[in-house]
């Protein structure tokens, strides 16, 4: 591992603990670069795959109203533990087979998009792994046999 990737992974996992406040042994997969579709449009930013959860924290602040009526910002932050996860679904748009979406579904029912991968076929690989093993271990077949 080179020095600037070894540098990144550092930056990436401190981040990522501090951003979600992690506790315990609770281990960062991946990292990608991606927007999150809101309703009033897409916001850039970083989803974090973890052994526990899938995060997303924007990369800037976005304002908003507080109560009081005064402006304030704060990150956009998205943060679903693994087994509220019930579904992981990759999305292309047949009007435009070039735009792409991971859509995840929370047991609650809840959708979040989220789009403009670097790569979108690895992003979804790493994204539905867990749900793969989750699925197999209450299957009781996970870990695969070596």
């Amino acid at each position: 591992m080179g020095e600037d990737q070894l540098t990144a992974r550092v930056v990436s996992e401190g981040g990522f603990r501090q951003i979600f406040e992690v506790q315990g042994n609770e281990k960062l997969r991946k990292t990608f670069a991606c927007y999150m579709s809101t309703t009033t449009g897409p916001v850039a930013g970083t989803l974090y795959l973890s052994d526990a959860r899938v995060g997303f924290c924007s990369d800037r602040p976005l304002s908003f109203h507080a109560p009081s009526g005064q402006k304030a910002w704060s990150y956009y932050k998205v943060n679903v533990p693994l087994a509220c996860l019930s579904s992981v679904n990759p999305v292309t748009m047949r009007e435009n087979p070039t735009e792409k979406y991971i859509r995840l579904i929370t047991v609650d029912n809840h959708e979040f998009w989220f789009m403009g991968f670097v790569n979108f076929e690895k992003a979804t690989h790493h994204l539905l792994s867990p749900m793969l093993e989750s699925r197999a271990a209450e299957l009781g077949a996970w870990p695969p046999a070596s």
